[in-house]
């Protein structure tokens, strides 16, 4: 498995694994598939996104498929540059358990180690993805508080775990 900083030149693929974990796990993201699928020219935005200066989006690889993606963002607003974000983390069903979440997670918390500004890391997960949350935790991230229904899904309520990783 390779993990590695995506490019703009990786859009395509990265759009694919998005669209993936938006029909396969559609509770666990605010995206829903349908309105990604909708959007305007999502290549070209996804191909920016992944160039921007304060986007981290990594990718892990076996032979050149995607199979997981993690994405950090620097908060770019002077007061907030000292907290980066966890979003859109995903690994194929086929690939879960094998340690690629936690591979990926631990390239994020090293990319934001590496920047100076970067103080602590945030994320949301939905109190019902237990394998996540544990995952989270092993990492060293704690809970800051809960948020009840934080999304709805099929005139279902998800609650959200909002936690933390101090990293100074």
């Amino acid at each position: 498995m390779n993990i590695r900083l995506l490019q703009s030149n990786d859009a395509e693929i990265y759009w694919q694994i998005r669209l993936e974990a938006l029909q396969k796990n559609p509770e666990a993201f605010a995206t829903s598939y349908e309105e990604a699928k909708n959007r305007k020219n999502p290549i070209g935005r996804v191909a920016s996104n992944l160039i921007d200066t304060y986007n981290f989006t990594f990718g892990a690889l076996i032979d050149g498929e995607l199979i997981g993606v993690i994405t950090l963002i620097q908060e770019s607003a002077l007061k907030l540059r000292h907290r980066a974000s966890i979003f859109a983390m995903y690994v194929t069903p086929k690939m879960r358990g094998a340690g690629v979440g936690q591979a990926l997670l631990s390239e994020a918390i090293k990319k934001a180690q590496s920047i100076e500004t970067i103080e602590k890391i945030n994320l949301s997960v939905v109190t019902t993805n237990k394998e996540a949350k544990e995952l989270y935790i092993k990492c060293g991230f704690q809970t800051f508080g809960v948020e009840e229904k934080a999304l709805v899904y099929q005139d279902n309520y998800y609650n959200e775990e909002h936690m933390a990783l101090f990293l100074k």
